[in-house]
Order: C-alpha cells, then structure tokens, then sequence
C-alpha cells in the first residue's frame, strides 16, 4: 500500500503544508530557550491547537511538534532520555487532530538537524547521525505519523543519514534543506546538488525541497533550481513569511498574508507541488495561501524579475548554481 502523501499527490496538483512551530507556540506563551518538545507532555492541549490552527486553516499537511526531538538536541535540556516518549506522544496528539479532521490530513513527523556538525569537519559520525535519526523516526512512527519529515538540513551527509533512518524504520520521507547562503546551504549545497544527492540515495523521498532560509524570493529561486536540474520528483516549498526584524524584544517576521498568498501561487507556478510557509508563518497567513491557491488558475512559470517584482529583491545576486543575473534590488513589498 502507497503512503497517505503519495496518494494524495496522485489526486491533487498541489497540497499545502503548515506554518511555523516556534512561531505559533511563541504566541502562546512558549519562552525563548525553552525546549518546544517538553509541551507535548506539559501542554497537550496546545499542541492539539497548534495542529487544529494549521488543519482548520486548510493545510493537507501538517508537521509534529518533534523538529529538536532528537538525543543531541534533547541533551541541552537534560532530555535525551525522553527521545521515545516526546516524539510517540506528539504524533499520537497529531493522528488524533488528524483523525478528526473529515477529510484527509497528513501527519509528518517533523526531525530537524542534530545540530552537530558532522565529520570530517566536526565530530559527529555518520554511523552515529543514523543512530540519533533512527532512534526519533521509530517513536514517530509507533504514535502513528503517515510519513518522516526531514527539514533544515545543511550537510549531505546529515540528509544521507537521515535517509538511512527513515529505511531503517520502514518509513516514507520528505526532505527539505535551508538554502540560506547565498544559494547554498550553510555547507555549501545548491539546489543541483540536491537534485543529484537525492537521485542517488537508496531509498528515495516521497518529495524534496527547501525550507526556512532567508526569504520567499529566494526560496522560490532554488526551487526554481530544482527544475532547472532535471528532478521530477514532488519540489516542496516552505518558506519564511517574510525577513526577520527585532521588535519589543521579540523576531518578528514581516510578511502579510497577502504576501504569502502571493507567494503560494507563484510557488506552484514555479513548480512545486507542496507549499506550505516556515518561520513567522500562522494560520492567518495559511489562509489567505490557500484561498489563493483554490482561485487563481495555474500560470506559467514566473522569471525571476518577476518573483522580485512581487515578493522583493534577492539576498544574493547568484543563486550558487552559476547563475548570476538575479535581480539584486533593495527588498521591497507589493503590498502591505
């Protein structure tokens, strides 16, 4: 039996995904350097809520609250003991928002980076990269999520490991990557890359793409990247809703909701076939992204011109693949 994902993606020309995690828990009430996770358990009913936001909103997927739910990163609060239990409980909380949804919703388990670096250059191995990954993807998949969400990656080798993970524990995966610098990842991954680090692994994603990064312009230019290097696999888009600005003593995201609903449709335009948003992303924005969506028919694929017309200029004015005319204009916003 195919996956629920893939399924729905034999149905649908697009689906979309979820906002933010941190966001949407920083608005009730999580503190900063608090570990997300401990609410599974502390606070349920608001993780029943975050998820209920991004179904209600009309979001096809939505990610567990499980994205720093691995050994190396529980560590920092003295609770990388509790890999199994925070990570089986968020996803029992999301099969049952899910399950009482009346259409279908999708459950990704949500496994961020380890937040190590890998060797040669740092001291995290290979073998022990798997063993972390493998030990949050098998508490994922005993609460009942539908398919493994690998997101933020940087390094190959940490998206590799986390592909043998998901093997191991006989699970479907996605698999997404941060292109925040200067088109590449902070290891110096490009959109091809990606495509080719993904046509070789052995067990294969249901979808792949980026998320997070720097803002929805550039996001929208890797995945344009993705296309350009030959993929036919699912692209998914996750991207910020807007830049980072520090405000009353908080991040706060710029990025109206029509602005994320301009950047949903020329998302699919571009090529994907999962949108969601990542950083500053709430249900407001969610949607207003989906209205747009269901109401604007498919166009044809934007120029990059035109993505800064609508969204704002680049970071950068390559996007790392040799590609160097990016408009590389002053940020600015069609509306709002």
């Amino acid at each position: 039996m195919t996956d629920a994902l893939s399924r729905l993606l034999e149905t649908r020309d697009w689906l979309m995904a979820d906002g933010a995690t941190g966001t949407n828990l920083f608005n009730m009430g999580l503190s900063s350097g608090d570990a997300p996770e401990l609410w599974n358990t502390d606070r349920p009913d608001a993780i029943r809520a975050l998820y209920r936001g991004a179904v209600e909103a009309g979001s096809d997927i939505f990610l567990t609250n499980t994205f720093g739910g691995n050994a190396a990163r529980l560590k920092l609060h003295d609770a990388q003991g509790r890999v199994g239990e925070l990570n089986r409980v968020a996803a029992e909380l999301g099969r049952e928002v899910a399950d009482a949804a009346g259409r279908t919703v999708v459950v990704a388990g949500s496994m961020g980076p380890t937040g190590e670096i890998m060797e040669p250059m740092g001291p995290l191995s290979y073998a022990t990269a798997v063993e972390i990954f493998h030990e949050q993807a098998e508490a994922l998949k005993a609460g009942g999520v539908d398919i493994l969400w690998v997101e933020t990656i940087s390094a190959p080798e940490e998206y590799k490991a986390a592909a043998e993970a998901a093997r191991l524990a006989g699970m479907p995966w996605c698999g997404t990557m941060s292109f925040d610098t200067a088109g590449r990842t902070m290891m110096g991954v490009t959109s091809a890359d990606l495509v080719d680090l993904v046509e070789r692994l052995g067990w294969s994603p249901v979808a792949f793409g980026a998320n997070c990064g720097v803002g929805a312009s550039d996001l929208l230019r890797t995945v344009m990247g993705f296309a350009a290097a030959g993929s036919e696999r699912p692209f998914i888009a996750k991207g910020n809703a807007g830049i980072p600005k520090y405000h009353d003593g908080h991040i706060h995201y710029d990025g109206t909701p029509e602005l994320m609903a301009d950047y949903a449709v020329l998302a699919r335009d571009c090529g994907a076939r999962i949108i969601g948003g990542c950083c500053g992303t709430t249900p407001e924005h969610l949607r207003a992204m989906r209205a747009a969506l269901e109401t604007h028919p498919r166009g044809p694929r934007p120029s990059l011109d035109e993505i800064a017309t609508q969204l704002g200029g680049f970071s950068s004015s390559s996007d790392g693949t040799g590609d160097s005319d990016a408009p590389d204009r002053p940020r600015r916003r069609r509306r709002g």
